[in-house]
């Protein structure tokens, strides 16, 4: 049994206009994901900006209302948990953000922002002990015990992605949601953070789903990938595999974009047309079929369903196989 398991979510919004605020259109943010996470397990998500990413890993953790589907973690349908019981499992999932800076409280020290989580499940007996177990933590991250006492604002933008990492670290979960955690930080300190996360998840068995629009960051990180486009999943496989033969054009796009090292390289380039649809007013048939450079006319008419090609490959789209 996987320790998350997603099926047929939902996440849509209403878009209220007019002088009384009336629903006028549905925004689908998520529109029918189905995944599934192991233990010990790393999914990386991709997709370019806006395609439902960081809205699918916040519904996982019930950040964010689901609109219908199921979210299943450890046997336990968590959809439509009361806020009461909901807390009992928060200890099992956590989420590192974007912006380190801005999920830090300016005002506390960076010892308290971490040591909130301890207290809110009681994790330490006493002041010692939450003391020692803060110093654990930012040691555990790379940091000190002494910068316990330090504000946020005077760390690096790494170093405050280090102290995100801790903060969910804390009450020991089971499953972190990684929304893109590395893109608003440098090259050389990007890799750093990825090695820290890779080692985490070793030591302490953690699950992962990481969120990314960079293919190469998680093809290092990730056993196996989820590619997303406008609110579906379109394509999904084991890392390695996904990346040297993609079987949806979107995926084959998505790969030619990534910088090569090799001037040399004989990799074919592929360049999307036009501009991504609203998800205020999706095409009809194929959502990729307006910017596809294969799409065939039951495309524009007929929506593919996410088949299983086997060995683990799976992919939305009629030509896929």
């Amino acid at each position: 049994m996987p320790l998350l398991e997603v099926q047929d979510l939902r996440v849509h919004f209403p878009v209220k206009q007019g002088v009384f605020a009336r629903a006028s259109q549905t925004l689908k943010a998520v529109d029918g994901v189905s995944l599934a996470v192991g233990s010990g397990e790393a999914l990386g998500l991709v997709g370019e900006s806006g395609c439902g990413k960081t809205t699918l890993g916040r519904a996982v953790l019930r950040l964010v209302a689901p609109t219908g589907g199921r979210v299943v973690f450890d046997g336990q349908d968590i959809t439509a948990l009361p806020a009461r019981e909901l807390r009992r499992w928060r200890r099992q999932f956590q989420m590192i953000f974007q912006d380190p800076y801005s999920s830090l409280d300016p005002r506390l020290p960076v010892g308290e922002s971490i040591g909130e989580a301890l207290d809110i499940h009681r994790l330490a007996p006493n002041r010692a002990a939450r003391a020692q177990r803060i110093g654990g933590l930012l040691e555990s991250v790379g940091l000190r015990p002494e910068h316990a006492s330090r504000y946020p604002h005077e760390f690096s933008g790494g170093q405050r992605q280090r102290i995100g990492i801790a903060r969910a670290l804390a009450v020991e979960p089971r499953l972190i949601v990684c929304d893109e955690p590395v893109s608003a930080l440098d090259v050389s300190v990007q890799a750093q953070v990825i090695n820290l996360l890779q080692d985490l998840q070793q030591q302490r068995n953690l699950a992962l789903l990481f969120i990314s629009h960079d293919l190469a960051v998680v093809e290092h990180l990730c056993a196996r990938v989820a590619v997303m486009y406008l609110g579906r999943i379109v394509e999904m496989g084991p890392a390695r595999e996904l990346t040297s033969s993609p079987r949806h054009p979107y995926t084959q796009a998505l790969l030619s974009a990534v910088p090569v090292v090799d001037p040399d390289s004989k990799r074919t380039r592929v360049v999307l047309g036009g501009d991504v649809p609203s998800p205020l007013d999706p095409p009809s048939g194929c959502p990729f079929h307006p910017r596809c450079p294969v799409a065939e006319a039951r495309c524009r008419h007929e929506v593919p369903a996410l088949r299983d090609l086997g060995a683990g490959r799976l992919a939305a789209c009629h030509l896929a196989g």
